[in-house]
């Protein structure tokens, strides 16, 4: 595969531009999309105020997305917002949404506000997740395995299942699940997120299995695996942030695959699970 030169001086977008943070990580991308390689294309992102969602909007937006911000901080939500707004030409749309919550009417809503702004998605990147509390099982409270469930499984299915016809098109288009090293091999006191994240897994396997055929849907879940987030802090509070990769190190991952196909690239199966610290370009 041909990949372009992981120049950021080949990144001209305003955006990437003036967003130091992603232009010293593109020092050290494997991939680098041209600047506009996401011109056109819409995508949501859940949990798009803080942490990697945050970075993932703003790092989607350089590259000429328009996205829809998801997530339960109004606050922060407007923070990336205007950010997007200053920085791009792209449409940033808010969607203050809690996933706890998250009933019939607000994913009518939802469906109806991307159909109106929009018409049709390209990707979907469910990014927000619950850690919960890190205790034994026989000591898990049933409230907070509720809670975890709910954000981290039961949103995304049913905001998949909403929005399926609006990525269901000619044009292809992306969906990427989060998952965790505790989604694929269990760890003590990890409870209700780590069950959720093999739930992730098996959700990811699944839609990719019933969209291998007769649609343009690529399927993926995604593990961040250590990175310099607040989510990570709150697990391992002993930790060194300064020893852990930025979420921007980790975005050309979602470039590569959000971009889709171009003349050279062989993209991963549908259904593939990635390692973003050590997927390789192909």
């Amino acid at each position: 595969m041909s990949t372009h030169p992981t120049d950021p001086t080949t990144t001209q977008h305003k955006g990437a531009k003036s967003y130091a943070a992603l232009a010293e990580a593109a020092n050290d991308w494997r991939y680098t999309p041209d600047a506009n390689a996401l011109a056109n294309k819409n995508i949501l992102i859940t949990g798009a105020g803080d942490g990697i969602g945050a970075v993932a909007a703003k790092t989607l937006a350089s590259f000429g997305a328009n996205i829809l911000l998801l997530g339960r901080t109004r606050q922060k939500l407007e923070a990336v917002f205007d950010w997007i707004e200053a920085n791009t030409a792209t449409q940033a749309v808010i969607v203050p949404c809690d996933l706890e919550q998250l009933g019939p009417d607000t994913l009518t809503a939802l469906h109806d506000a991307a159909a109106d702004s929009y018409g049709k998605l390209h990707g979907i990147l469910h990014n927000a997740s619950l850690l919960g509390p890190k205790v034994p099982l026989a000591h898990y409270p049933v409230q907070d395995w509720q809670r975890v469930m709910q954000t981290n499984v039961t949103a995304p299915f049913l905001l998949t299942q909403a929005l399926f016809d609006l990525v269901d098109h000619d044009e292809h288009a992306c969906i990427i699940n989060t998952s965790s090293g505790v989604g694929r091999k269990g760890r003590a006191y990890w409870g209700a997120y780590s069950v959720s994240k093999f739930a992730t897994e098996g959700f990811s396997q699944i839609l990719a299995d019933e969209t291998e055929s007769g649609t343009k849907i690529r399927v993926y879940s995604v593990n961040p695996s250590g990175t310099r987030t607040n989510m990570r802090a709150e697990a391992y509070p002993l930790e060194d942030p300064l020893s852990l990769p930025t979420a921007e190190q980790h975005m050309d991952l979602y470039l590569y695959l959000i971009e889709g196909p171009t003349p050279g690239k062989n993209l991963p199966p549908s259904g593939a699970q990635l390692e973003a610290r050590s997927w390789q370009c192909q």
